[in-house]
């Protein structure tokens, strides 16, 4: 059973709905078996990835809203994230462009630390304040996990994910994903947000029965013949 996520590294929801996916997944006897796929996609890929601004900054400027109200929503989000248990800091995350992080995270999946290099990502900038747009960051991001520092700083400082980015972001548009996080379960199913864990049991649990079991009986009863014999 396979889930696809797509989400970006400065989406405060995506890190909710991470732990709340991963939390449902925990709890399930089948966790083994489900592979799970981490998606590129970006918020605002207009940002100056040389550049940093503050939450509060970047709301008033894209929203056109006066700095009370971008305070109250960014507050808004973090009582959110309390109850998903992420104690968020906002006052010194960095909005910035996450192209680069998204090179981070397919150089991951190569090494299957997909999930533990987002949770680092989403740690570094909504805990630490850390700048996810910084090359010198991503090595280190990538060394702590086990990766390579030469092998990072090669992927970082060149294209080579590019092409995988850029194609994670096409398929999500021709599939109709304009928000994040999106789950895809199978190919079948979608979840869109940060649910709570209920809904990503449910959901998970409906899937993963429809896998081992795809063909739903309408019959009722009825003889049959099988290895054991035939029924009368």
């Amino acid at each position: 059973m396979k889930v696809e996520i797509w989400s970006d590294v400065m989406c405060p929801f995506c890190y909710i709905g991470k732990h709340n996916f991963e939390k449902a997944l925990e709890n399930l006897p089948f966790k083994n078996e489900v592979e799970v796929e981490w998606k590129s996609f970006q918020l605002d890929p207009t940002l100056n990835p040389s550049e940093t601004k503050t939450t509060v900054e970047y709301f008033k400027e894209k929203k056109g809203i006066p700095e009370a109200q971008a305070s109250q929503m960014v507050s808004q989000v973090a009582q959110m994230g309390q109850m998903a248990e992420i104690d968020f800091n906002f006052e010194k995350a960095l909005i910035t462009n996450t192209f680069p992080a998204h090179r981070l995270i397919h150089l991951a999946k190569k090494h299957n630390l997909s999930s533990e290099v987002e949770e680092a990502l989403f740690e570094a900038h909504f805990i630490d304040g850390e700048n996810v747009g910084s090359i010198d960051l991503l090595v280190s991001i990538a060394e702590k996990l086990g990766i390579d520092k030469e092998e990072a700083q090669k992927v970082l400082n060149s294209d080579t994910f590019d092409q995988e980015v850029n194609q994670d972001i096409a398929d999500a548009q021709n599939n109709g994903i304009t928000g994040v996080p999106f789950f895809v379960l199978n190919g079948k199913y979608a979840v869109s947000g940060a649910q709570p864990v209920e809904t990503f049991v449910n959901a998970l649990q409906q899937t993963y029965n429809e896998t081992v079991s795809p063909f739903k009986d309408l019959s009722d009863g009825g003889t049959s013949c099988d290895a054991d014999g035939c029924s009368i």
